[in-house]
């Protein structure tokens, strides 16, 4: 009683000029995020219309000074809101969603047509690094939610990166960027061709990601499913993630991540990395992949550092229940990733790392892959029954086997391809 006294003495101090949500209730947000998809919401949730702010849906005129009019309507609403996007479509630019919003509950944003990225680069200064295609940044309470989709229009400029060639190029702007986010649900909605990445999340907390499609071809360049970094919390389920990249990236910062029941495939699996880029990096820990499948991709779950002399801690990691169809590297740790003309070892330390219940086929004769640092070896790495088998094509002589090198690895279970010796 005391602790929600004291939330309602700061709420009636921020109610005028600032956000105040009292605690997130999950359970309940996934159910508003659910009727905000069916256009049930109540009548008690003003509706702001793209359309009632000049939106033309025509696909042709640009309406990103009309959505951001919608947006700050209903952001600044000191009630509960909605901004609907309704069927449709709807041409746009580069548009920032910034808060702090004033509603009591959390905003709900409703997507039920399609969104379509302007396709010329010049509307993107200085690419994704600058300036991404839809941002929302210091908002306290969201959901968005519908049947509708972004489209990125990716294939038009993918010609245009160049990360293949360069180390410290400039990535292409994502498609939804959310950056000090916090109480966030996403759900039901589509992503297809972005430019960069499909879903980008940073410095944020208290994630819900659920029934969400992306697409892309298998050949599209950095078009990662779900990126993140610095952030907490962040909840993954019943996603298709089908891209050029990786399916969920979780670099520098990440913590206590749950993905369950995600497809994966094409793309690049699940990875934890490229950790050891960056000065003085947070810590990733807590990290749950569970009972998710992949098909046919580059990787299944991995573990990637730089080999740079910046220090930082990988641990608690646990895959499990996975099935992998054809995929080519099930699973590895890589701890010489992009630089291997550096002589000097990894010095991210990795530790504490499960693989539990992985089951299905590789394309490759070396289904388990384990190369660590050789100043800072991997420690606690357990494999508890792995049944993999080859699928690849019937081309070599090479046994079915297991690569370690600076690894204490322990096995329990069934082991296939056998253990490292």
């Amino acid at each position: 009683m005391a602790a929600f006294a004291i939330v309602m003495m700061v709420c009636l101090v921020l109610i005028h000029g600032g956000q105040c949500k009292g605690v997130f209730n999950a359970a309940e947000a996934l159910h508003k995020a659910k009727d905000a998809e069916n256009g049930d919401v109540g009548p008690d949730v003003k509706a702001f219309n793209v359309l009632d702010y000049g939106a033309k849906s025509d696909g042709k005129t640009d309406t990103s000074i009309n959505f951001r009019r919608t947006f700050e309507a209903a952001c600044n609403f000191h009630g509960d809101a909605m901004m609907v996007i309704p069927e449709g479509e709807f041409l746009m630019g580069p548009v920032l969603f910034s808060g702090p919003c004033s509603n009591p509950s959390l905003l709900i944003i409703q997507v039920n047509g399609i969104v379509k990225a302007q396709s010329n680069m010049a509307y993107y200064r200085g690419g994704g690094d600058d300036t991404d295609w839809i941002t929302f940044q210091a908002i306290d309470g969201l959901i968005v939610s519908g049947r509708g989709t972004f489209h990125g229009q990716g294939s038009q400029v993918w010609r245009f990166n160049d990360c293949a060639r360069k180390s410290n190029c400039v990535r292409l702007p994502a498609t939804l960027k959310f950056i000090k986010v916090t109480d966030a649900i996403i759900r039901g909605i589509k992503s297809i061709d972005p430019k960069g990445f499909h879903i980008m999340i940073s410095m944020s907390r208290n994630f819900r990601i659920f029934s969400v499609d992306l697409q892309a071809p298998g050949d599209s360049p950095n078009t990662d499913g779900i990126h993140m970094s610095k952030s907490d919390l962040v909840k993954i389920s019943k996603t298709i993630i089908a891209t050029g990249d990786d399916c969920v990236s979780m670099i520098h910062g990440s913590t206590n991540i749950s993905i369950k029941k995600v497809i994966c495939g094409p793309g690049h699996g699940f990875s934890i990395g490229s950790l050891g880029h960056y000065d003085d990096e947070a810590d990733v820990s807590g990290i749950i992949v569970k009972n998710c499948s992949l098909r046919e991709t580059d990787n299944g779950v991995r573990i990637k550092t730089y080999k740079t002399d910046s220090p930082s801690k990988a641990s608690g990691i646990i895959f499990q229940d996975l099935i992998m169809t054809r995929v080519r590297n099930p699973i590895i740790i890589d701890q010489e990733y992009g630089n291997t003309k550096y002589s000097q070892p990894s010095k991210v330390r990795i530790s504490d790392v499960h693989y539990i219940n992985i089951r299905g086929t590789s394309a490759s004769k070396v289904a388990v892959d384990l190369l660590c640092s050789a100043s800072n070896p991997c420690q606690g790495i357990h494999l508890d029954n792995v049944n993999l088998q080859y699928a690849g094509p019937p081309n070599d002589d090479m046994p079915f086997s297991s690569n370690c090198r600076n690894a204490r690895v322990a096995y329990h279970g069934f082991q296939s391809p056998p253990p490292c010796r």
